[in-house]
């Protein structure tokens, strides 16, 4: 007979993996970098405002990247931002997300073709976890993919397999 086989009477205890539980207190307590760089930034700003209101998914804004573990690239990136913009993403600790806002952060926008100074893809200089598809996305785009980020969270495994 273990521990666990005994029936419980008081009704606040919860059974779970640790990995369940390691997981769901990461995605409702996401630290957010915004890094806004153009009109994308805008919407972004939008959405931590009273309207949408960011904090209730539990997405917290913070100043450093050092406190933070997500960060949400906004906007045209030139290719003089992309170091600043890679050089943030490795002071951000382990384990850290990323979200790409709006078609030229995703992939140029309408820059790509005739552009030289701008980056075809935040992709190319950080991993990204979640695209925002839009130009500018609407922050209930954002809130879609902060969602189907927390999604990813919750399904991540703690012990990598091995081959």
């Amino acid at each position: 007979m273990g521990l666990l086989d005994k029936e419980f009477t008081d009704s606040n205890i919860v059974v779970a993996k640790f990995e369940d539980l390691m997981n769901w207190a990461r995605l409702s307590s996401l630290w957010q970098l915004g890094f806004g760089l153009a009109c994308c930034a805008i919407e972004m700003m939008a959405t931590s405002a009273s309207h949408y209101d960011f904090d209730r998914f539990g997405v917290i804004p913070r100043p450093s990247p050092r406190q933070a573990d997500i960060i949400i690239i906004s906007g045209t990136v030139t290719l003089k931002m992309a170091l600043r913009i890679k050089r943030l993403y490795e002071q951000i600790p382990d384990p850290k997300y990323i979200i790409s806002m709006g078609s030229c952060s995703n992939c140029g926008g309408p820059y790509w073709e005739h552009g030289y100074h701008v980056l075809k893809g935040v992709d190319r200089v950080i991993p990204v976890d979640v695209y925002v598809p839009g130009c500018p996305p609407r922050p209930e785009a954002l809130l879609e993919g902060l969602l189907k980020l927390q999604e990813k969270i919750r399904n991540e495994r703690l012990v990598k397999k091995t081959a």
